[in-house]
């Protein structure tokens, strides 16, 4: 069996931060907002019902680390997701979870089943 290589701290932290950034449930709401294509803040900040500050502190945030684009029209600045690997990671997650919730529905009737006999 291969023997893992020590990874630098550096590489460490980034990996941390970049998942970091997919801990925040409404970067995650911004992120599947944005999946069928570029919005602008205000249709976010609607779609959202929330401030325009908490939108914008966040898009900047996945702007930063790489995970959207912006460009500005006028006095509108628009987003797209620029990774579309975000995607990919997190449909792996949300089948995961999936997956143990329904080991654990099936446990759930598994134990009232035996309890009804």
């Amino acid at each position: 069996m291969k023997q893992a290589q020590p990874v630098s701290q550096e590489v460490v932290q980034q990996v941390a931060e970049y998942f970091s950034i997919l801990s925040e449930p409404m970067r995650l709401r911004l992120l599947n907002l944005l999946r069928d294509g570029e919005k602008c803040v205000q249709e976010l900040v609607e779609a959202t019902q929330t401030s325009q500050a908490n939108v914008s502190k966040h898009l900047k945030v996945m702007l930063q680390a790489g995970i959207l684009s912006r460009r500005s029209e006028g006095t509108s600045a628009y987003y797209k997701v620029e990774d579309e690997l975000i995607f990919e990671l997190c449909n792996l997650v949300c089948d995961r979870l999936a997956t143990r919730i329904e080991q654990q529905a099936r446990h759930f009737r598994d134990f009232s089943l035996a309890s009804k006999e």
